[in-house]
């Protein structure tokens, strides 16, 4: 474009392309839309605010719509700073290396280079006039980045391109207000046309200027682009057909998002299929529903389970009798095979078929699953012991905890593993601790899902999850970067989750070796490092657990630093430092000040301190003081720290504030005299090992 770069008018880019994933759909254009905006920004076309840009996003398309974007960038005038001009010219006032090389990548002569006269003196600078960039440079090299910066896990190609991305594309539309654009991304030109629904519209569909988009795409094009309006729309429609049918849907979120990422045109349709696979057990009938169909199901007003379901087309059929019909036979068919499944699968004894999970691979260095469950049971008994869970109940729900993995109505939900045991496990008479471990030693599946509530599913959902983390670490997958095949991470978080908030006194790290040890009898080579590997890794996610809670970081590394290895004794400790760093503030960060300084002269003269504290050495009557004080209270200090009373122990610690920083006004601690020196660093190590009973907290910040 040529118009100046005065001129503003808004912005619009549409990328057109296959059926995008349904659940990603929402974040891919949310990342398009912000990373457009960001480069405009940077670019200075605009100054973009939350109601400047605005995101749309359907199956086939992610676009973004910007307010108010300057054509282009004004001309500038640019200056470089060279070397200062005594080091640029020699004692004959010929040019030295150095100003050859910065008019050589000036692309001047030494004598068109400029002078500038500074107070720190002269300097060779070089001034030259910058072309602002036209908006279609600027937006190519905008949607570019925006492209590459998308969250895509695995990009795709097609045909014999070797563009990549997440979906074949086949238009581009930009226009600058009524002006079309010249811009070129992923091999395609763009234009001023984009396209409509793909039964309703299979058409291409012009765009006078970027501002008709919206309504265009609605009156001709039937796609109703706007991805916010469509989910009010898709909730609007399906309030209305639950009143008609006298219950409530269940509008899940993430089921929400699905369907609203997988229509262009909503059309919600309400559907019924026959009580009696209302004896099913509901998990099953909401799976088959909402998992394998994107039904919304719907309840009375005391949570049951009603005959029906809501779906969402995306056609406006001349006949919705018949998508109903089909809906409803589609259901049918998988009810029926649930039913099957249900009636099926309990005539075979839970117990019968503990055998068969030898045939079921958990790892193929690792053994099979029934492998996995003879670990887990050793595992599970020595945390039995140590929280006083029953443990006849513990071995018995061990050997059934993985039996639904073989089940036919797992085999085809297999979402529902561990609540499918649950149903046959009751229904067999096994005792209801052990049915409920049987489903809840999978909890937590995910962030804020609810914890194992009773001790017989905590030690289950622990000895699980710390087998599988010991033995990949043992195989040497560890995870890296983004990738985590097997869910590690998750897998950590849920054993600190359920430790800390059960108030469970468990030795993590002497389970976690525990667990390496009962890779003994594969034929893999334990290292002697794996289970501090291991511990570490799970640990470090305890600033993930933290931070959320409105903890600092600095706290998280203070307690951090001295590796408890209880992860209910760290709670107890960083909460205690935080609540004595909030309600003792001026002494606390004096303190940390003060460790700091002890930490590093510590740590400097290591070799050189005495492993007593000699009060005859003593030449100073602060160093008297401060060793009285310390020897007066270690003892009531220590106490309380062995009880886990932390806060009253770093209540008792705040006292040596004043004598501390009275010890560093008047006492040399590096004396002339090794023997005084020693003695002096003696006084302070046993001041910093007080401390270091709860956390390091040298580490916190002093402002």
């Amino acid at each position: 474009m040529s118009d100046s770069p005065e001129k503003k008018d808004n912005l619009l880019i549409e990328l057109g392309t296959e059926e995008l994933p349904p659940k990603a759909l929402k974040n891919l254009a949310q990342s398009f839309s912000s990373s457009i905006a960001a480069s405009l920004t940077d670019a200075g076309l605009a100054s973009i605010d939350e109601h400047d840009a605005r995101f749309f996003a359907a199956p086939r398309r992610l676009a973004v719509w910007v307010r108010a974007v300057a054509s282009g960038q004004p001309d500038r005038l640019e200056q470089r700073r060279g070397p200062s001009v005594s080091a640029a010219f020699d004692a004959n006032k010929a040019p030295t290396k150095a100003a050859l090389g910065f008019a050589r990548s000036c692309g001047v002569e030494v004598s068109e280079l400029a002078t500038e006269e500074t107070e720190k003196g002269s300097w060779l600078t070089f001034q030259h006039q910058v072309k602002g960039q036209a908006i279609d440079q600027i937006v190519n090299t905008a949607l570019e980045t925006a492209i590459k910066q998308l969250p895509i896990p695995k990009r795709m190609r097609w045909g014999d391109s070797a563009q990549e991305f997440v979906r074949p594309v086949h238009w581009l539309l930009a226009l600058y207000g009524e002006t079309t654009l010249n811009v070129s991304v992923l091999g395609l030109q763009s234009g001023n046309s984009t396209r409509g629904h793909r039964f309703h519209c299979p058409t291409n569909i012009p765009i006078p200027s970027a501002d008709q988009y919206v309504q265009i795409l609605r009156d001709q094009g039937h796609v109703q682009v706007d991805y916010a309006e469509r989910q009010k729309n898709i909730s609007a429609q399906v309030a209305a057909l639950e009143s008609e049918a006298g219950g409530n849907a269940v509008l899940d979120q993430a089921l929400l998002d699905e369907v609203t990422g997988l229509v262009e045109w909503p059309v919600s349709i309400r559907g019924k299929f026959d009580e009696k696979f209302l004896d099913i057990p509901a998990e099953v009938l909401v799976s088959s529903m909402r998992d394998h169909q994107k039904y919304f199901h719907l309840v009375d007003d005391s949570e049951r389970l009603l005959p029906g379901f809501i779906t969402v087309s995306n056609i406006e059929s001349n006949d919705p009798h018949r998508v109903r019909a089909g809906n409803e036979r589609v259901l049918r068919a998988r009810l029926s095979d649930a039913e099957f499944f249900w009636q099926a699968d309990q005539k075979i004894n839970l117990e019968s078929r503990i055998p068969s999970l030898r045939e079921v691979l958990f790892h193929k260095k690792l053994g099979s699953v029934h492998d996995k469950v003879q670990r887990m049971k050793l595992l599970a008994q020595i945390i039995a012991e140590t929280i006083d869970a029953d443990e006849a109940f513990v071995d018995r729900a061990c050997d059934l905890c993985k039996v639904d993995l073989v089940t036919d109505m797992v085999g085809e939900f297999p979402e529902l593993q561990g609540t499918i045991g649950r149903y046959y496990a009751t229904n067999q008479g096994e005792p209801g601790e052990v049915s409920t471990a049987i489903e809840e030693h999978y909890r937590p599946r995910f962030a804020g899902d609810v914890l194992p509530g009773n001790p017989v599913s905590q030690c289950l959902a622990l000895a699980d999850r710390l087998d599988s983390l010991a033995g990949i670490f043992t195989c040497g997958e560890i995870p890296t970067g983004d990738k985590d095949p097997y869910g590690l991470r998750r897998a950590s978080l849920g054993v600190l989750r359920i430790i800390i908030d059960s108030k469970l006194n468990l030795d993590l790290y002497a389970l976690i070796q525990k667990a390496v040890i009962g890779f003994s009898d594969t034929r893999l080579e334990l290292q002697p490092d794996t289970a501090d590997k291991v511990f570490s890794f799970v640990t470090e996610r305890l600033r993930a657990y933290y931070q959320p809670l409105g903890f600092d970081t600095e706290e998280v590394n203070a307690v951090m630093a001295v590796k408890p290895k209880k992860p209910f004794d760290f709670d107890q400790r960083i909460r205690a430092l935080h609540d004595f760093v909030k309600n003792h503030q001026d002494d606390a960060l004096s303190l940390a000040a003060a460790n700091k300084r002890i930490a590093n002269l510590l740590n400097k003269q290591s070799d050189a301190i005495a492993k007593t504290v000699d009060p005859a050495l003593f030449r100073e009557k602060a160093e008297s003081d401060l060793f009285e004080l310390v020897s007066r209270t270690s003892g009531s200090v220590k106490q309380a720290f062995s009880c886990g009373n932390y806060s009253e122990g770093l209540t008792q610690l705040s006292a040596l504030k004043g004598p501390v920083d009275q010890f560093f006004d008047d006492v040399m601690v590096m004396d002339e005299d090794q023997s005084i020196r020693s003695n002096r660093l003696a006084l302070l190590q046993t001041i910093r090992l007080l401390f270091l009973e709860v956390a390091d907290i040298s580490v916190i910040r002093v402002e």
